[in-house]
Order: C-alpha cells, then sequence, then structure tokens
C-alpha cells in the first residue's frame, strides 16, 4: 500500500488546524514543529486503523491530528527536559525561542490536541478523551521513569521495558484505538489492537536503540553512536551490563561516568563491549519477540483478513527499517 496520499492528505489537514491568531509568538512554534515532518507513523496507525474497519479517511483525520498533536507537545518538553538544541535536524523550540516559550507554547498544543477531537459527536468524544487522559499520564510516567534511570545503574530489562512501554509503545496502541474507535468498535477489540500497536511500539523503540549502534550513517541519517555519547541506559547498555564479567561492566560504568573522554573513543570502546557480548544479535532477538507478540495481538481481532495481511507487511518493513 502506498502511504504518501494518505500522508499528504494528513500534512494539509494538520497545519490548517492551528489558527491564525494572536499572539503570535505563541503559534509561531506551533506551527514550526508540526509542519517539521518526521515519520507521522502514529496520525499514519489512526487513518489506517480507521480504514481497516470500514471507515472513510476524512472522518478519522481529526483524532489522527490531535495524536500527531499530543506527540509533538510531549517533544518539546522532552527536548528542554533533555537540553537538546536539534530535532529532526532543525533547531528545537527553546533553543530557537526561549525555555519559557517553549513551554507556554507546548501546553497550548496539548490543550489543541484536545480541541481537535471536539469535532466528533458527544460519545465518541468522551472514549477519545478519555483513552488520551490516560496515555497522557503514563507517557508522563514513563518519562519521569526515563530521567530516574539517568542516575542509576541498577536498570533491569524489565524496568527498561516497561519504560519504554509507558513513554513511547502506548501512544502507538493508542493511535490504533483511535481509529477503530472512530469508526464504532468497542470492548475487547480495541484491547486486542491496543495490545498489537503497543507491543509493535515496543519493538520499535528497541530497534531505534539498536541503530544508533549498529546503523550506518547513509540509512540512519544521523551520526551512529549518539545514544552512547549522551550515555542513555538504552536496551543495548542494560544488557551488556547484565552479561559483563566484573572488569568488562567495570569498564563500561566507567566511560558512562567519564565525561572528558573523547567521543570517537568512547564509542569504539562501547562498541567493542557490546561486540565482545553479542549484544547486536540480542537485541535483534528482542526485537523480533516483541514483533511476534504484536502478530498475534493482531491475529486475536475480528479485523478482516485483507487488513490483517496488510498490517503484517507494515510490521514487518518497520521493524526491518535501516532509519
Amino acid at each position: 500500500m502506498n502511504l504518501n496520499p494518505y500522508k499528504q492528505r494528513f500534512e494539509e489537514y494538520l497545519l490548517n488546524q492551528i489558527p491564525e491568531r494572536e499572539p503570535k509568538s505563541l503559534y509561531e512554534p506551533l506551527r514550526y514543529v508540526l509542519s517539521n515532518g518526521g515519520k507521522r507513523i502514529r496520525p499514519l496507525l489512526v487513518l489506517l486503523a480507521g480504514e481497516s474497519y470500514g471507515v472513510a479517511l476524512e472522518k478519522a483525520l481529526p483524532a489522527a491530528a490531535a495524536i500527531e498533536t499530543f506527540h509533538n507537545f510531549t517533544l518539546i518538553h522532552d527536548d528542554i527536559m533533555d537540553k537538546a538544541d536539534i530535532r529532526r535536524g532543525q533547531a528545537t523550540v527553546h533553543k530557537k525561542w526561549n525555555e519559557n516559550l517553549a513551554i507556554l507554547s507546548g501546553d497550548t498544543m496539548l490543550i489543541w490536541a484536545y480541541k481537535m477531537l471536539e469535532k466528533y459527536d458527544a460519545e465518541t468524544y468522551k472514549t477519545l478523551s478519555a483513552f488520551l487522559n490516560q496515555t497522557a499520564i503514563e507517557v508522563c510516567e514513563g518519562q519521569q521513569m526515563d530521567m530516574d534511570f539517568e542516575n542509576r545503574n541498577d536498570v533491569s530489562i524489565e524496568k527498561y521495558l516497561e519504560m519504554i512501554r509507558l513513554k513511547t509503545a502506548i501512544l502507538l496502541g493508542t493511535a490504533l484505538k483511535f481509529g477503530a474507535v472512530v469508526a464504532g468498535i468497542s470492548g475487547n477489540e480495541l484491547e486486542n489492537l491496543y495490545n498489537f500497536g503497543t507491543n509493535l511500539g515496543i519493538a520499535f523503540q528497541i530497534q531505534d536503540d539498536y541503530l544508533d549502534s549498529f546503523g550506518t550513517v547513509e540509512n540512519f541519517g544521523k551520526k551512529i553512536g549518539g545514544d552512547i555519547i549522551d550515555r542513555k541506559k538504552t536496551f543495548l547498555f542494560i544488557k551488556a551490563l547484565e552479561l559483563a564479567n566484573k572488569k568488562d561492566k567495570d569498564e563500561l560504568l566507567s566511560l558512562f561516568n567519564n565525561k572528558s573522554i573523547e567521543n570517537e573513543d568512547l564509542i569504539n570502546r562501547v562498541l567493542s563491549i557490546f561486540n565482545k557480548y553479542n549484544i547486536s544479535e540480542l537485541t535483534k532477538e528482542a526485537i523480533e519477540k516483541y514483533t511476534q507478540e504484536s502478530l498475534i495481538n493482531l491475529e486475536q481481532t475480528a479485523m478482516p483478513e485483507k487488513f490483517k495481511t496488510y498490517w503484517k507487511k507494515f510490521a514487518s518493513e518497520l521493524m526491518h527499517r535501516e532509519k
């Protein structure tokens, strides 16, 4: 299936939702962020889930726009907390303007996400809002866990997986739920669909971890080893700590605590430890595990078989991407 027409129609719709009103300084960052592209995976999930249950694309657009707007709100605040300078190849909002405006614009974006849902009838709006409320709470919980992990060396794989489930994966599950709700689906079908998206989201995040260390600059689109330079406790790092002998574990922790080491030296030495313990293959096994779990969830849905076939292809392409 060619997703470009879906993406193009969504882009047109999304940018028309941000009002031209005063104060312009408040709304300019919203337009800046929402026009900055990205994969648009989450809104596409909304649109395609809706179509899988027989709803027209146009009816699902407000829900798709709400999901994408909420997602970008989280990115603005994430960038402030991470002190990130670049997002999708452009200056982050707090760097281009300032932190105060970034916080306020992010808050405004969150409110607009809910306003976009007002285009639906009262019952649909109530259901979608309840799902978004729960997702928003859990995303915040995941973000706090991620920040807590920065100062800990005892994070288990299980804790890490719970963090990425909350921070990243559940929004993919919610996106699928949104499309199905707009199509009038309820009950266990929504839970099966949500679980499909959430497990796929976990695999997606582990794949991102993998590509950052074992991808290529040409395909990944940015310098390899960024997570290592940022000392992020990724799946790869935690798995290496779990398997390493005392000498290698101490070295890995020492490297992550050494702020004066040159980046290239840091990356090479960390990757050397990763390679010693076969972390690349173990990570790919985890990606495959959660992809397969997502497909089991998909089979439990009552979705027409022709759409299940499409979603299987979609999942495979997502998990075997190189960027």
